[in-house]
């Protein structure tokens, strides 16, 4: 039997390109997870609790940087009770990496804010990790927790 090269051509090029789907599908993944973690930020800066209900999983498990942790309904009621106006809050170098229908996204978390009753102003230099998890076709915050940084 002879087989030439162009016979071989289409299986190995199959083969190749198969190789290559799951790095199309983790990083089209990775662009829904950065969307959902841009959505998630506007949502604090808005004190937007409908957002914040839609992106959070009901099992949160929302972990600050001085060891309090809340669940989801508690970190909803906190996070929008506006005693504090957010002047600016940054996610930068936000890293994310997608393991089936797990999302590890980490990032530097840099917020100033005022406080409404007397207009102290304050600075929040942190490290956050944050677990998301895909539930029905959907990214849901499932855990977050916060490090302060110096």
């Amino acid at each position: 039997m002879n087989i030439d090269r162009r016979q071989l051509a289409l299986p190995v090029l199959a083969i190749g390109l198969l190789g290559l789907a799951p790095a199309f599908a983790a990083s089209g993944d990775e662009e829904a997870v950065a969307k959902k973690v841009e959505a998630f930020r506007a949502a604090q800066v808005a004190l937007d609790a409908e957002a914040l209900d839609v992106l959070c999983a009901a099992e949160l498990s929302y972990s600050h940087s001085d060891a309090r942790v809340e669940d989801k309904a508690t970190f909803i009621k906190n996070a929008t009770s506006r005693k504090t106006k957010v002047l600016k809050l940054v996610y930068e170098n936000p890293k994310i990496v997608v393991v089936g229908p797990a999302a590890i996204v980490r990032f530097h978390w840099m917020s100033d804010s005022e406080a409404i009753a007397d207009g102290k102003k304050s600075s929040t230099n942190l490290h956050v990790l944050m677990n998301w998890q895909k539930i029905g076709g959907e990214w849901k915050l499932l855990s977050r927790a916060a490090t302060k940084l110096g």
